[in-house]
């Protein structure tokens, strides 16, 4: 079967756009995507949420996994046999300790980046340097996380340790690029008020630890901020979580009906409980860069959506509605609550986080509303920041 979409050049303001190649029913998953680079997010990684550090694929059980998110150790859950979660599986790399869920994740991560990352006797050193610029980052971008500078790392030491390294630099060069101050807008947006200073110190940080000769443009000023508003633009968070595998796994149990009442109320508790405790920070979190997915662009009544049923990176791309050949495929940058939202908040959200305007069929039908938000809007106008739009990211 050949693909079902492809990605085609639109127009120099829109840039690519993902459209289908055959007729795609509602509900269909239109590809699986393996990202080119991905990473887990490092404060994720210091709360212990413990995720594959290659395929970010959970690794606590379902069961240690809700007893940590409710800080309760005597919690237990029924029907454990739905939990997909193999330890026996699970692999350290022999060097640096780091955990992978499988021989496969630790053979690919060797290969593609790890040569070069692995901290080897060095990982609680917090003079070496990749831990200085990990220290660094986690200093400048606090929770709710949206990106993260082992990203760019894993690019720099995949690219190094490539045979072939002009396929990598061209594959990431496919990546949506902006203009300066374009470039300038996105950084600023992931750095804050004190942007310019904190990024020419991650810079230098980040070229003592991985400088390279071929990519020598990634570590001037221009170059590094480029790199930066790159996976600004372009990264898709990854939210993977065995708890809500178990979950989905429960939920399509053949039960008798008061059986299935009663484990329905333990999983709707079971979730307020963990609410009240850790808040939204549910699942291991993370980013990567999706050459099919960024080619995707944003629509305010979406066709299709990304999601992590696999507890891994595979992206998978589902239908919503029914897609005819030749139609144009778009996702929601947007979370459910702000697509509710009037056209002239939606678009201000938008224009700060994604640097476009919407012209969706919904934003010209709303063209002539008024330019003002109601005022339940205007109270929570403040509040729409990079959080709500991760949580649609990373649902799973």
């Amino acid at each position: 079967a050949g693909a079902a979409a492809e990605a085609r050049f639109i127009s120099s303001a829109k840039g690519k756009g993902l459209f289908a190649t055959k007729n795609i029913r509602k509900g269909e998953t239109v590809f699986v995507e393996r990202p080119v680079v991905s990473s887990q997010f490092l404060w994720n990684a210091l709360y212990n949420y413990r995720a594959c550090d290659h395929c970010l694929r959970a690794l606590e059980t379902a069961e240690e996994n809700a007893q940590r998110l409710l800080g309760k150790s005597s919690l237990v859950l029924p029907h454990p046999e739905q939990c997909s979660i193999r330890k026996d599986l699970h692999q350290q790399c022999p060097r640096c300790q780091v955990t992978y869920c499988s021989a496969e994740c630790r053979q690919a991560a060797l290969e593609q980046y790890h040569q070069v990352l692995c901290l080897g006797p060095s990982h609680d050193d917090p003079t070496h340097p990749l831990n200085k610029l990990q220290e660094a980052w986690r200093n400048m971008h606090y929770p709710p996380e949206t990106s993260s500078i082992m990203l760019m790392a894993r690019m720099v030491a995949t690219v190094k340790q490539a045979k072939d390294k002009e396929w990598w630099i061209k594959a990431f060069s496919q990546f949506c690029s902006k203009t300066a101050n374009e470039e300038e807008e996105i950084v600023h947006k992931l750095l804050g008020d004190k942007f310019k200073g904190q990024l020419e110190l991650l810079r230098v940080l980040f070229t003592e630890a991985l400088y390279d000769e071929r990519l020598s443009r990634w570590f001037t000023p221009e170059g590094f901020r480029s790199l930066f508003a790159l996976v600004g633009t372009n990264g898709q968070g990854i939210g993977t979580s065995s708890l809500s595998q178990w979950v989905h796994a429960c939920d399509a149990l053949d039960l008798p009906m008061l059986q299935r009442e009663e484990l329905d109320a333990f999983i709707d508790q079971l979730y307020k409980d963990i609410e009240k405790e850790s808040g939204e920070f549910l699942n291991c979190e993370g980013s990567g860069l999706y050459v099919l997915q960024s080619c995707c662009n944003h629509s305010c009544i979406p066709n299709a959506e990304t999601s992590f049923p696999e507890n891994n990176f595979l992206l998978h791309l589902t239908a919503l509605e029914d897609i005819e050949a030749g139609e144009e495929i778009c996702i929601s940058y947007l979370d459910c609550c702000q697509r509710e939202r009037s056209r002239h908040s939606r678009n201000k959200i938008l224009r700060e986080n994604y640097l476009f305007t919407c012209s969706c069929p919904k934003c010209l039908a709303q063209a002539d509303d008024a330019d003002v938000t109601s005022d339940e809007e205007e109270e929570g106008e403040g509040e729409t920041d990079d959080a709500e739009l991760e949580d649609e990211m990373t649902d799973v």
